[in-house]
């Protein structure tokens, strides 16, 4: 949408100042290359702008409709950008009310994006590892729509960072998504899963959709040569409450598992 009205804007632009000024024809594709490059400049200057604007050490308790829009609306340029090809499946079957727990396997530093991108109606917070908040734009974001970092070497601090994913479902304030392998596969594996991720699902009583993801990590590697990259993303099932209830974190976690390797096939399980 973005790139799209970047270049709807610098056509119109570079016709009418060529229409105008009576130049010859040879400068019309010069006149759109230049607007379509200061135009993307200034959405560049709007980014740093907006994200500069975000103070993170001072606490979010409520959902920004607005930084969410912005950021929608530049991960789709971002997706673009990058030549991704998406191929989702399942995704009619995301609960249409109501909360829930979202979790997926890891692959690499563009999953949180994709996901964001294919649930964008369902006002997604991400369980996320502290140092992400480190990241120029990615951190602000982050902390504008209510994603909670989480220090996966302090267990008390992850506790802290749990109960609060909890407390924003019981609120109706936003959905969570984790990833419940807790880092990025390095072999594309699915590594086993921090069973504590799926007390939010419990405590609050809310329908956990099992997401995979494939192919991702071949993005930057396509990218060097100039190719797309299809990626998949399925919503394999989603599990009421009631299918959980009376289960132990351990085996629910071993239930999401099962559940993303059928979708993935048994290549894809981890064995040490």
């Amino acid at each position: 949408m973005l790139l799209r009205t970047i270049a709807g804007v610098s056509a119109l632009v570079s016709c009418v100042l060529f229409a105008c000024a009576g130049w010859a024809f040879w400068t019309l594709p010069l006149l759109f290359v230049g607007t379509y490059a200061a135009l993307f400049l200034l959405a560049l200057l709007f980014l740093c702008v907006v994200c500069g604007a975000v103070n993170l050490n001072k606490p979010q308790e409520e959902d920004s409709k607005f930084y969410r829009a912005v950021m929608h609306l530049y991960i789709e340029a971002l997706i673009q950008l990058v030549r991704v090809r998406l191929h989702t499946k399942g995704l009619e079957n995301t609960p249409k009310e109501g909360r829930f727990l979202l979790v997926c396997n890891h692959l690499f530093v563009a999953d949180p994006g994709i996901v964001l991108h294919c649930f964008r109606k369902s006002q997604l917070a991400f369980l996320t590892k502290k140092e992400n908040y480190k990241l120029p734009f990615i951190g602000a974001f982050m902390h504008k729509i209510l994603c909670q970092p989480i220090d996966r070497e302090n267990d008390r601090q992850a506790l802290k960072s749990i109960l609060k994913c909890i407390q924003l479902i019981k609120e109706d304030k936003v959905s969570v998504c984790a990833f419940p392998e807790g880092y990025t596969s390095k072999d594309g594996k699915v590594h086993p899963f921090r069973p504590g991720v799926f007390k939010i699902a419990q405590k609050t009583n809310v329908p956990i959709v099992v997401c995979t993801i494939q192919n991702t990590r071949d993005i930057f590697k396509n990218l060097k040569h100039f190719g797309h990259t299809d990626v998949e993303l399925h919503l394999v099932e989603v599990i009421p409450p009631e299918r959980y209830a009376g289960m132990n974190t351990v085996a629910v976690s071993d239930m999401v598992y099962e559940k993303m390797i059928s979708d993935l096939g048994e290549s894809f399980r981890y064995s040490e």
